[in-house]
């Protein structure tokens, strides 16, 4: 899996919410940027991560009890905040962390932080296609017939393990944090329930939403060498600093649970 084929793959499964394209970190999508990475720098997801829980083991139970009791949750705010989670590039993607971050974020009123946050989530969510095709972990709607928060069906050829949409939320949590110090416990918080959006939708196992984060964290960490990310960060520093402060609004509240 070290070729270029892996990226193909990821380029089609990787589901970016309703009507969304998929994305190439080396071919992208008009209007969608390259990812700062080369493939030979990103983290080796098979290194980093260990496999999923082995069928029968404990984790296992507790990956299947969790999809079970927070079905529990389907038609409440919950499962509402869930299905708006599975956006990562459509417009108005970011609007949801602006409480968060105590800013107002989006494509248009801060188009170099978007441009920032989309390169990272190029890198983080295609980052971790080398070790999903390689464990090719079912999805928990594909083992037990239960409802999730949003269509299924075209993540039926793409691995659960580890969870592309919670590294890329965890990487996003990362770096609005360096750029908002002083909101890091409110990004993070966010952060960690953009994460657990995935299981709670059931389109994941909370180990591959953990597996994720850490994935995630890796790449962060590599971003720190690249001086192309170091000079983007600054800007959208520069950028948010001429903001006013966000008042909290129903724009990015996030139900806990």
């Amino acid at each position: 899996m070290r070729g270029r084929g892996w990226m193909a793959a990821g380029c089609a499964a990787l589901v970016l919410g309703a009507g969304a394209q998929a994305i190439s970190a080396e071919t992208p999508r008009t209007g969608v940027p390259k990812g700062y990475l080369a493939q030979r720098d990103l983290p080796d997801g098979l290194s980093l991560l260990p496999p999923p829980p082995a069928a029968g083991s404990p984790a296992a139970a507790a990956d299947e009890a969790y999809f079970r009791d927070t079905r529990a949750l389907e038609g409440g705010p919950r499962w509402s905040q869930a299905l708006a989670d599975n956006a990562i590039l459509e417009p108005g993607a970011f609007r949801s962390w602006s409480c968060a971050a105590g800013v107002a974020l989006s494509s248009e009123g801060t188009p170099v932080t978007a441009r920032l946050l989309t390169r990272i989530a190029v890198d983080a969510g295609l980052g971790t296609f080398p070790a999903k095709a390689h464990y090719d972990r079912p999805r928990p709607f594909m083992v037990t017939e239960l409802p999730t928060c949003t269509n299924p069906e075209p993540l039926r050829g793409n691995g659960s393990y580890p969870s592309g949409h919670s590294a890329v939320g965890w990487a996003w949590a990362l770096v609005l944090a360096q750029l908002r110090p002083d909101r890091a416990t409110e990004i993070l918080t966010r952060g960690r329930e953009f994460g657990d959006s995935r299981a709670i939708c059931g389109v994941h196992y909370m180990t591959d939403v953990e597996s994720g984060r850490t994935f995630g964290a890796g790449v962060v960490a590599r971003l720190q060498a690249s001086t192309e990310f170091q000079q983007d960060l600054a800007a959208a520093r520069a950028e948010l600093a001429g903001l006013g402060e966000t008042a909290a609004s129903a724009a990015c509240p996030v139900p806990a649970g």
